[in-house]
């Protein structure tokens, strides 16, 4: 008998956490016995990804070996990344003023859940200025950035300690092999760590579903709604249309990412799956200093689903409130989304943070925020699923603008997956 793929595994779970969730809805002792592990899974995945993408890293810039070719290709990446987060932002406007997704909206049939952590977090962000962002991508202790987790410290200080390696030549190959054994063996944990995926999944969309009910979604089902068709719009036409320039069909790319999309959806987490779809990449025809490089980056600069629904959010809680908002302040609000969005994907809750930071600056009430809290997670499943999309194929585009893209790879490995 044909063994079931890490895709049913993961869609099975999610439609038995669905299924307990909704029969236990209200029952606390549900995220008693499952939240542990969500948790587990949760952790486990974060205790893989740093030093995947920090060995990862130094080999692949170690294979680059160059400085001015290293600016050339972050010079790419971040203007490729401001374009196609612009664009998701521009069309996130425009499905919010074609539709109007919060007019009508009855206010007092809403619920309002507490975003006190969120406002904590904002006060947070905003005491640092836009300049100390940038500041704080060198890290004063490494380690330090490594325990918070902070994306882009690490990155900076890998493609710094890459180019020492790559700079010092044959005394530096021990150290890269060693960082090369060191990938391998990551990526050797991850594949294990993943057979514990569809138990983490039964047990994070089950605790979920227990605690907001179906219910509740029936008074937002317009945003919600609105919310999943223009992702889709985005990821087949916007990205479809980026794919075809880079001589991929986006439904079969898709295909090729079907267990990480899923797994990403069903968790709300990019994290889950960074280390396989660099992987991915490598495999589709990506150079590894390309991939290493421009998938970590990604998960600061080009959140093109979260950038997308925040626009969306915005303008959906000004109809709510009954404000109608001009031409001006709706390109202010692109210009502030094109700043605050980036650089925070570590801070947890980022697109309630980028919104609870920008809603102030064109006059829209940040409460408003409270009235959609209870459904953020399922429209983060969403985002996270977009967001996925949106990296992947960013190394996709890189590599080929760099003409570094193998196409032998990459008809090998679809004929591979076609088959499959």
């Amino acid at each position: 008998m044909k063994r079931i793929g890490l895709a049913w595994q993961i869609l099975i779970g999610l439609i038995l956490g669905i299924a307990v969730g909704a029969i236990f809805y209200g029952d606390p002792r549900v995220a008693e016995f499952l939240q542990p592990i969500g948790d587990i899974f949760i952790r486990l995945i974060k205790m893989i990804v740093i030093p995947i993408v920090v060995s990862s890293l130094i080999v692949g810039v170690a294979g680059v070996g160059d400085m001015k070719k290293l600016g050339k290709l972050g010079g790419k990446t971040i203007l490729y990344f401001e374009i196609i987060t612009t664009v998701a932002i521009l069309v996130g406007l425009l499905a919010a003023n074609i539709f109007h997704p919060g007019s009508g909206v009855d206010m007092s049939s809403l619920q309002k859940t507490d975003i006190g952590s969120y406002v904590e977090t904002t006060e947070e962000t905003k005491s640092h200025g836009f300049a100390e962002t940038f500041v704080n991508i060198v890290p004063p202790n490494i380690v330090a950035a490594m325990v918070d987790g902070n994306m882009l410290a690490i990155i900076f200080f890998s493609v710094l300690f890459g180019l020492g390696v790559a700079a010092i030549g044959e005394k530096g190959r021990p150290v890269l092999k060693f960082f090369e054994g060191t990938a391998e063996a990551m990526f050797y944990v991850t594949n294990q760590v993943m057979k514990f995926a569809p138990f983490g999944v039964f047990a994070l969309i089950g605790v979920t579903v227990s605690k907001f009910g179906v219910q509740s979604l029936i008074p937002l089902s317009k945003l919600m709604i609105l919310v999943y068709a223009t992702m889709i719009f985005f990821v087949l036409v916007v990205l479809g249309l980026v794919a075809r320039w880079a001589g991929i069909n986006i439904l079969h790319f898709i295909k090729l990412l079907k267990d990480e999309l899923i797994l990403a959806y069903s968790t709300a987490s990019s994290e889950t799956v960074l280390p396989r779809i660099m992987s991915k990449m490598e495999k589709l025809g990506c150079p590894k200093g390309i991939a290493s490089f421009v998938i970590p980056t990604g998960y600061s600069f080009n959140l093109d689903g979260s950038t997308l629904y925040q626009a969306l959010a915005a303008i959906f809680i000004a109809q709510m409130y009954g404000i109608d908002l001009s031409i001006a302040d709706q390109i202010s609000l692109v210009l502030v989304l094109m700043v605050t969005s980036k650089g925070i994907a570590g801070v947890p809750g980022v697109s309630f943070v980028v919104l609870l930071a920008t809603l102030g600056t064109v006059g829209i009430p940040v409460e408003g925020l409270a009235f959609i809290a209870g459904i953020d997670r399922l429209l983060d499943m969403a985002r996270t699923a977009v967001n996925v999309v949106g990296n992947s194929l960013a190394a996709v585009v890189i590599s080929k603008w760099e003409g570094q893209f193998n196409e032998a790879d990459k008809e090998a490995y679809l004929n591979e997956v076609r088959a499959s």
